[in-house]
């Protein structure tokens, strides 16, 4: 591992990773061994996308959803099928089409032919499936391309008509007028759900015209409020609520009579609603005729505005009159609301009711699918209904009838394609009726189990019970034909299931099922003998067929009925918050008709990434950056973790930041990556020995350091956490925790043993065997993380796995295809994703350990937060800490003043260090009790006050009492302690000598004793030299075992002991521990030749020293002469025993010269024996 880079470029790393996938195909060999093993299947659904687009953000997201989910499930025993699939048909390929080829008109393609019209359509639709491949690798999705399947393909369409053929023979469809969200310029009718998502505030006219009331002695009118002039030549009927009060009023200015709703005067009277305004000033404006309940005034008739629908035909008898209806409201308008059934669902359903129009007619629709006036209306002839507003508002003004004119802003459905504003519009549509089956569907939705339950039971749940019966017919070309032939007056009406049936009848065989290959096809009439039915014109709402996508791409049941029928419902599916009302619907909807099952067992719901502002994501406003190139500077593991670490995964909204991303490197990789090149680097270190290093997890068992138990337990403890967790599908608890334990690892097991880990705490072979044990145990949790965050990071843990399956005994059993073999284990298998997730070992799970070492990270915390309070640099020693905790386990505080006490008072630099015994805690702390508020509001009343007042007057000893005794009785109420007060330990000891720090919990007080003399003082000094020193060493790239000699030089020290010396005088021990026996000493001591490694001038104390690190050298006695010092400059002082004799000549003359007597191995060994230094 001596390979590994100082700073590792995950992006590159990933790409080499993908680019060993490819070539050893990892993903098809996973599912291989799978196989070969018979693992059980979990059956997975895919939602299609469109791929006339690129993916974005929400797409990356429910993919990484999937892609987590489902390789846990491998790595837990399943077999899992991840085909990708394509949504081919329907408006947003055929709008795209319309644009490139001008088409503003269905006639259009009609003229130019239905077959090279859906072949233009085809040739787009998998325009982009290229960079969706590339994209979904690039993030590490593991999910089948190349045996993917497309709602086009002609075995996907059979499916779609078995589904239907079986729904109209339960007798659940049938046909209808329904008004629609309509696009008039895609020329075709949207769902609700795709109504919903793009409203835009608007300006729109908003008149009040009148309607003369037939008969009427006095001349009064109805009068009517609406935002939609252009609906008025369609009027039919008005509509008033049976109980509400209506009122003829004389109109002073114009001497009308008009009828109203009382309570909507001030509509008629915008000064009513002024603050200025005053009852009596209502004469002037008005005069109150006679007052009526809106069921008195129903059948009246009145005098319609436009009459071009006033043919004399039968049908226009029942026009223009009066009817009621609750849903009439009096918050806005004038209490009476003008019905155009072919524009309002409420006026159709309402017209309906009293038999203004009747099921199965023809409705009163001037407007044609592109939103055009037709012939019917001849001033606006040609004019889009937008357009022709104010024209007809000048034709209503012209003829008197124009009480009111102004303008509404309000929010107002845009077509999610054509960016133009919606109409609401009836439609002749084919219907699937939900309600009949509603109560099946809710009941089957309360079998399903979703993250988060809250969609399940509130947004989802409301969306189903008031579900209306769904419209599944398009009057478009490119999309599924729906499989009805029919006679010309619908009499005989035959719905195909197969194309086997399709030919049996037809004798026509077909391997398409596109519009320009059936639509011709007739099919001989058996009830009228030389007819023939023909295929009705409309196709399917591609909502129909991603619904039917659990049959369709298994093309059941004509193929895979077994299989399919095993593995239904799905296991698992995922998409946004935004198909609560699209796919998860209409799966439920479908599943539910034809087996009265769910289609699906589990689902997560993600909610949406909005731009960092907040906004919707838009390339026209580039609020965003570009997810391919977010992955290329950052890594797909980085951008993955971004997004399933965050609220998106509780269904909430995400404000994309690219610097969170960034902050996954820093805060999560590059820790992580520095751990496990440490390791790498300790390892090499100890096997440079001789010794090779083999995992043992029986070593690991057998650990007694604290540190090693208690990251073996928290490893343990994660494990079977996350296993938990993700059996219940909430990644959002997941991966908090994840992070939160790499975090540990990094910043607390590795950082408390790098001493350990590099061969330095202890002497010759124990501490080695020390590094040894501390290897093992770390090794044991990179190889235990690597595989448990395999399924959330893919790559990162394939580069750690690479490294760490060398160490493993079966390693060389890769061989000869042995790494894509079973039985798959850590060395021999080639990917960690062949691996099984790590079972947990309960006999390592120690809670007790955990909770003793959280106490001891608490307590580090807490004191240095104490000691930033008072400016104490942790380089300078503290002479005691103490600590009090609420009510703690005896294993935290035997293990605090035990086994973990020396890391305490390694941490905050302390000399000593204890827990205050629960008998003393009345000498540091006071217990504060407070009653909450929020739980006894209603309970107490106006004795809260008083409850407070006594509560939080408690002394120590009585609030802890009442802790103990559970519930404290104040004014003849009883507070239970546990549940309706809240409790904080605050520090009470009085004076200047101690600092200290709470918990946010209240449950942890740390004080830190701040008396600072001389000694503490020079000990801090000496943690500054030592720092110094430990920086030149690494500016100087030295490695772990090389010895250097250091010297220092003090300004203003002149011939006497400078503050940095006394130090360094007064903590010789803490020198011998830092650096091997070494002690740093004044440069005066230097030997002549001493060759200078590195040196700063630095500041100790306040003191500006110079420091110098020097490759060891012998150092000689004085007085020797210039040619002994020459050939002492050329010895090695490591190969020099004790007692050596030197023996050479110089210029014919010749030396002896003796260690310990002339020569020494160091200057410090010199100073020693000379007794030079006296603190020596």
């Amino acid at each position: 591992m001596s390979s590994l880079p100082p700073a590792l470029d995950f992006a590159d790393a990933e790409e080499e990773t993908l680019k060993k996938w490819t070539e050893e195909e990892t993903f098809k060999t996973q599912d291989k061994l799978g196989r070969e093993r018979g693992d059980e299947e979990f059956t997975f659904y895919d939602g299609p996308p469109f791929a006339t687009g690129l993916p974005h953000y929400g797409h990356i997201l429910a993919g990484t959803i999937k892609d987590v989910v489902t390789r846990h499930a491998v790595m837990s025993g399943k077999r899992v099928e991840r085909r990708a699939g394509w949504d081919c048909h329907g408006l947003p390929v055929e709008y795209e089409i319309d644009q490139k080829l001008n088409i503003t008109h269905r006639d259009q393609v009609l003229e130019m032919g239905i077959d090279k019209y859906n072949n233009t359509c085809r040739s787009i639709v998998t325009r982009y499936t290229k960079e969706w491949e590339q994209t979904v690798n690039r993030l590490g999705r593991w999910i089948d391309f190349e045996n993917d399947y497309k709602t086009m393909d002609p075995t996907f369409m059979e499916s779609v008509w078995w589904v239907f053929k079986t729904l109209f023979e339960k007798n659940l469809v049938y046909q209808g007028y329904k008004v629609m969200p309509f696009s008039t310029a895609c020329a075709t009718p949207l769902s609700n759900f795709e109504a919903g998502l793009n409203y835009k505030d608007v300006r729109d006219p908003a008149v009040v015209v009148d309607f003369p009331i037939k008969d009427d002695p006095d001349g009064a009118a109805f009068i009517a409020w609406t935002t939609t002039p252009w609906t008025l030549p369609s009027n039919i009927a008005l509509c008033v609520h049976p109980e509400m009060e209506y009122v003829r009023v004389l109109d002073k200015k114009s001497e009308k009579i008009y009828v109203l709703a009382k309570a909507r005067l001030p509509q008629l009277y915008p000064a009513m609603t002024k603050k200025k305004w005053k009852p009596s000033k209502a004469a002037e404006l008005y005069e109150i005729k006679s007052t009526h309940k809106g069921s008195e005034l129903v059948g009246k008739r009145y005098t319609p505005i436009f009459d071009f629908f006033d043919d004399g035909s039968p049908e226009s008898e029942g026009y223009w009159r009066v009817i009621s209806d609750t849903y009439v409201t009096d918050d806005a308008g004038t209490g009476i609301v003008h019905q155009a059934p072919a524009f309002g669902e409420d006026d159709y359903r309402v017209c309906l009711a009293h038999k203004v129009i009747t099921k199965g007619k023809d409705l009163p629709c001037p407007v044609d699918s592109n939103g055009c006036f037709t012939e019917k209306v001849p001033p606006v002839k040609g004019q889009h209904v937008k357009k022709a507003d104010e024209t007809l508002i000048k034709l209503i003004k012209d003829a008197g009838r124009l009480v009111q004119k102004d303008q509404l802003d309000h929010s107002y459905p845009f077509c999610w394609r054509s960016d133009t504003p919606l109409i609401y519009k009836a439609v002749p549509s084919w219907f699937v009726k939900v309600e009949e089956i509603r109560d099946k569907i809710v009941a089957n939705n309360n079998k399903t189990y979703w993250v988060p339950n809250a969609v399940k039971e509130g947004r989802f749940h409301n969306w189903l019970v008031d579900a209306r019966d769904w419209a599944v017919s398009r009057n478009r070309f490119w999309g599924t034909p729906i499989p009805i032939w029919a006679s010309e007056d619908m009499e005989e009406v035959v719905c195909i299931g197969s194309v086997e049936e399709l030919y049996e009848l037809s004798g026509v065989r077909v391997t398409d099922l596109h519009r320009e290959t059936v639509d011709d096809i007739p099919i001989p009439s058996k009830k009228n003998p030389g007819t023939v039915l023909k295929r009705i014109d409309e196709v399917f709402d591609c909502w129909f067929e991603s619904g039917s996508m659990p049959y369709a791409q298994q093309h059941y049941p004509f193929e895979n009925k077994e299989r399919f029928e095993k593995g239904f419902p799905a296991d698992f599916i995922a998409e946004g918050l935004d198909q609560t009302r699209g796919w998860f619907y209409t799966l439920m909807v479908l599943a539910t008709a034809l087996f009265d099952e769910p289609a699906f067992k589990n689902l997560i719901v993600n909610g949406l990434v909005l731009a960092g502002d907040g906004k919707k994501m838009s390339k026209r406003l580039k609020n965003y950056p570009d997810p391919n190139l977010v992955i290329t500077k950052y890594g797909a593991d980085a951008l993955r973790l971004y997004l399933i670490n965050s609220p998106v995964v509780r269904a909430e909204s995400l404000k994309f930041q690219e610097s969170g991303v960034l902050g996954v490197v820093k805060e999560v990789f590059l820790p992580l990556y520095n751990a496990f090149r440490f390791f790498a680097q300790n390892l090499e270190r100890w096997e440079s020995h001789g010794s090779k290093f083999v995992p043992n997890v029986e070593v690991v068992k057998a650990a007694t350091n604290p540190t090693d138990v208690w990251i073996t337990a928290a490893t343990q403890g994660l494990i079977k956490y996350v296993r938990g967790e993700m059996a219940a599908y909430r990644l959002y608890t997941v991966m908090p925790a994840l992070v939160r334990f790499v975090g540990q690892l990094t910043n607390w097991y590795v950082r408390l043993n790098r001493d350990r880990l590099k061969g330095m705490e202890g002497e010759g072979e124990a501490a080695e065997s020390e590094a040894e044990r501390a290897l093992q145990v770390l090794y044991d949790v990179l190889l235990s993380v690597s595989v448990l965050m395999a399924p959330f990071t893919p790559f990162v843990t394939e580069y750690f796995y690479q490294h760490l399956r060398k160490m493993q005994p079966s390693y060389p059993d890769r061989l000869n295809g042995g790494g894509s073999s079973n039985p798959v284990m850590p060395g021999k298998s080639d990917s960690v994703h062949f691996l099984p997730l790590p079972a947990y070992d309960e006999g390592r799970i120690n809670e007790e350990a955990v909770e003793a070492f959280e106490a001891l990270q608490a307590v580090v915390e807490q004191g240095r937060n104490a000691r930033e309070k008072r400016n104490i640099s942790l380089r300078t020693p503290v002479k005691a800490v103490v600590v009090v905790l609420r009510n703690p386990g005896s294993h935290v505080v035997d293990g605090l003043e035990g086994p973990l006490k020396s890391y305490v008072l390694s941490e905050l630099n302390a000399w000593d260090f204890s827990v205050v015994p629960k008998e003393n805690e009345h000498d540091w702390v006071k217990l504060s009790l407070m009653p909450d508020f929020a739980k006894l509001g209603r309970k107490l009343g106006k004795k809260m006050g008083a409850v407070k007042k006594a509560i939080t007057g408690l002394s120590h000893e009585d609030a802890v009492a009442c802790l103990e005794r559970g519930h404290l009785e104040v004014e003849g109420v009883t507070i239970d302690a546990k549940t309706e007060m809240t409790s904080k330990l605050a520090f009470s000891k009085e004076g200047e000598r101690w600092e200290a720090t709470s918990s946010q919990e209240g449950d942890v007080v740390v004080a830190v004793d701040c008396d600072q003399d001389e000694a503490i003082l020079s000990a801090g000094k000496s943690r500054e030299l030592v720092n110094h020193v430990q920086q030149l060493r690494k500016g100087a790239g030295l490695d772990l075992r090389d010895v250097v000699e250091v010297f220092f030089h003090e300004e203003g020290a002149g011939g006497g002991m400078g503050p940095t010396e006394d130090a360094v005088s007064r903590n010789v021990p803490l020198f011998e521990a830092k650096f091997k026996g070494s002690v740093p000493v004044p440069r005066q001591y230097a030997p002549s030749w001493s060759v200078e490694l590195r040196s700063d001038e630095v500041d100790v104390g306040g003191s500006k020293v110079t420091v110098s690190i020097c490759r060891p050298v012998v150092a000689g006695r004085d007085g020797l002469d210039d040619s002994a010092k020459s050939y002492l400059a050329t010895v090695d002082p490591t190969k020099i025993k004790e007692g050596d004799v030197l023996s050479f000549k110089v210029d014919g003359k010749e030396y002896d010269l003796r260690e310990g007597t002339d020569f020494w191995t160091s200057a410090l060994a010199k100073l020693r024996a000379e007794k030079a230094l006296a603190w020596l």
